[in-house]
């Protein structure tokens, strides 16, 4: 039971304590990557801790010194934000993360961190039951673990809210104490009077360095494949706790499954699984795949996550030491998870340009087929690698050869030659990293017509010439466009920002003409900036230092250069930064999209609220929801029903012609304290007036955003 409750709190608190620094830090995806690296550098601590206390310290001050710490972890609850923390745009966003995580939560989580190992040693010295070979109580812990995981976005969340939850956390943290103290006791008694045996089926030799370092890399590939799996799926469905959860509730199940004693269940029983999830996945990383239908993808990586995890963790459980050993063992395994939480958060976005931490990882998690199979031979390696010509002809890899078919036949042929390959390869497994490698090493090479290729904390950046296009990508998301042969002159805005939009109709209206001063949030490549009239002041808010290079660089944009150089833009997340200032807007556009992602702390009854004290009393709030998931039509209704303001809003459609010179369709919402002023829009025929349905606002402590998932609504109706 203290086990269960340990861990439960402990994979409770994650996403918790991420959801009460959202609106602090901002809602990117990397900032959940970035408190998983901090969750698993702390798990090693207490992985550590474990080990000195129960190498080096009589069970009884094992006991005493754990109580202490817990009291000290006390004081930190309930848990909360330090009132004078404030973001710094001119500072590492992933460094404040981990400090903002280690004032707030630290000490509790190290705590909880122990639990694992140093309950497991206790229970081997209590002469009870399985005392010779405890892991099993693992198998307990990420049920604990993993129950947690689902109840926080299923249930704590929607239903409570950040505050009440963390109430109720707070309460559980005392409970285990009084468990974890009734836990120590039965340890003494049982220890004084039993001497625990040792296991016979288990190697009980001192585990040697080249051991340590196996458990390491095998522990390294699911953590790093699940951060992958995680990052992908935010960038596009929203940093939220669903999101956040779903690869790591995986990640926990394939704990329970491996550590638990089921003899159905082996590595060798997993090798066509595995083969099966490698294919699988490799078409999935690949351009087959549409990541435009990125839920369908996302529902996918679930499984080949599941088998890869599964075979890595069920490999580690064979390997396992004897009990006296344990504590190296696990520290082993959490050293193994926190370097794929750095690899993912902090060395793969320095080094590499693209998203290529899943294709890497990938690759290593083919070698674990290696593992107890023999040496890697070049003839091999080179036999796999020729193999892989024609399933990469087939992908349509090979530039200057058109690849075999179109869409779903070339797929299907192509998906077919690599399963075909890999299984012909079952005992083979350097073909089988041969030709894994061959498929996923390409995403390093630049892709063709890229003028820009680079990556920041907050995203995959790309600017790229396409049919005298120029194009820029933020993730798999479109962001903006420019005709090149505007290049020299004064251009005219496309994308969602062409003249006959909904956001150019608000700016180039008569009082969009009027306007002294005008604030964007969400920079893009500017193009709205080529609606400002000398006589008006425009203000930029961009979260992204990267963005806003592109979109002052006249050889990538122009629309900046030409239209507004002198106009700033104020670096850091809108809502914090606009906060500090003492600016009032005629009209202010919300248009702060990562991805098709929703920053969900910019669009709640605190963040309209604000934004409402930076306007002018009859100005307007532009809020741009075009999504290919969400519908935040209705919740933004709610929230400015509760706030006393007024709302109309349009669905653009493109007029014929329109889209071949970069036209997009868009849909807009305008919101005013003055209803005259949302009138004078409505009345001409284009924009049309929202009631609220009565339902609740979203606040930055409570808000469901899978209530607004496109999917969901489109079944209630």
């Amino acid at each position: 039971m203290t086990v269960f409750v340990s861990a439960a709190l402990l994979f409770f608190v994650q996403p918790l304590f991420a959801k009460l620094v959202l609106p602090q830090i901002g809602g990117a995806p990397a900032v959940w990557t970035t408190a998983m690296l901090f969750f698993q550098v702390v798990l090693i601590v207490g992985y550590i801790y474990a080990h000195v206390l129960t190498k080096w310290i009589p069970l009884r001050w094992q006991l005493v010194t754990h109580l202490a710490l817990w009291a000290a972890a006390l004081t930190y609850l309930p848990l909360s934000i330090s009132d004078g923390w404030s973001y710094d745009a001119s500072s590492s966003t992933a460094l404040q993360t981990l400090k903002l995580f280690a004032v707030g939560v630290g000490l509790p989580f190290a705590v909880l961190s122990a639990n694992a190992p140093l309950l497991q040693a206790w229970y081997s010295r209590s002469g009870g039951p399985s005392a010779d070979d405890p892991y099993f109580l693992y198998s307990a812990s990420n049920v604990g673990s993993l129950l947690a995981l689902l109840a926080f976005p299923l249930l704590a969340d929607p239903l409570l809210g950040a505050s009440a939850t963390s109430d109720i956390w707070s309460i559980g943290f005392v409970v285990f104490g009084g468990l974890m103290a009734i836990s120590g006791l039965f340890a003494l008694r049982g220890s004084s009077s039993v001497n625990a045996p040792i296991a016979t089926d288990i190697a009980i030799s001192t585990p040697k360095l080249k051991q340590i370092a196996t458990w390491i890399v095998i522990a390294f590939v699911p953590s790093s494949l699940m951060l992958s799996f995680t990052t992908k799926a935010s960038t596009d469905l929203g940093s939220i706790p669903l999101i956040w959860v779903v690869p790591l509730a995986t990640y926990l199940l394939t704990f329970i499954f491996a550590f638990a004693k089921l003899k159905w269940l082996s590595v060798k029983s997993l090798h066509i699984p595995m083969i099966l999830a490698l294919a699988t996945g490799a078409v999935l990383l690949s351009n087959l795949i549409d990541h435009h239908k990125t839920p369908i993808v996302f529902l996918l990586y679930v499984p080949v996550l599941f088998v890869i995890a599964l075979f890595a963790h069920r490999l580690l459980y064979e390997m396992r030491p004897a009990a006296e050993q344990l504590t190296v063992f696990y520290i082993a395994l959490s050293v193994g998870g926190a370097f794929g939480g750095l690899f993912n958060s902090i060395l793969a976005p320095l080094v590499f340009a693209q998203e290529v931490e899943a294709h890497l990882t990938f690759i290593l998690a083919a070698g674990l087929l290696l593992i107890g199979q023999g040496a890697v031979t070049p003839r091999n390696l080179a036999f796999g690698l020729i193999v892989s010509y024609p399933i990469l002809f087939a992908f349509g890899m090979i530039d200057g050869i058109e690849p075999l078919g179109k869409g779903a036949l070339r797929a299907v042929v192509a998906s077919a030659m690599l399963l075909t390959a890999l299984i012909l390869f079952r005992n083979q497994p350097a073909r089988i990293i041969a030709v894994v490698a061959a498929l996923m090493l390409p995403v390093l090479w630049p892709q063709k017509g890229a003028l820009l290729q680079d990556r920041s904390f907050f995203g995959t950046h790309g600017v790229y010439s396409k049919a005298g296009l120029r194009v820029y990508r933020n993730g798999t998301t479109l962001h903006g466009l420019q005709l090149e042969s505007d290049f020299g002159k004064k251009p005219t805005p496309k994308s969602y920002y062409y003249p006959n939009g909904p956001m150019a109709q608000v700016i180039t209206s008569e009082f969009g003409r009027q306007a002294d001063s005008i604030g964007i949030v969400g920079l893009g490549v500017g193009a709205l900036s080529c609606y400002k009239l000398p006589t008006q002041e425009w203000a930029f808010f961009e979260i992204d230092a990267l963005v806003n290079q592109v979109a002052r660089d006249p050889s990538l944009f122009t629309y900046i250069s030409e239209c507004a150089p002198n106009s700033p833009t104020h670096l850091g997340d809108a809502r914090i930064v606009l906060a500090q200032t003492d600016y009032s807007f005629d009209i202010l556009v919300l248009d702060a999209y990562s991805s098709d992602a929703i920053p969900l702390h910019l669009t709640t009854e605190e963040a309209v609220q604000m934004y409402t004290e930076r306007l002018a009393d009859d100005g307007i709030l532009v809020f741009h929801i075009t999504n290919r998931y969400y519908d935040l039509l209705d919740p933004l209704a709610r929230i400015t029903d509760k706030l006393g303001l007024h709302m109309a809003h349009q669905f653009h459609q493109i007029e014929t012609g329109s889209q071949e010179i970069g036209a997009h369709k868009s849909h807009v919402v305008i919101v005013s304290p003055e209803q005259a002023r949302i009138d004078s829009f409505v009345q001409n025929g284009k924009w049309q007036p929202v009631v609220s349905d009565g339902g609740e606002p979203w606040t930055d402590d409570k808000a469901n955003l899978l209530s607004a998932l496109r999917l969901l609504k489109d079944k209630q109706q």
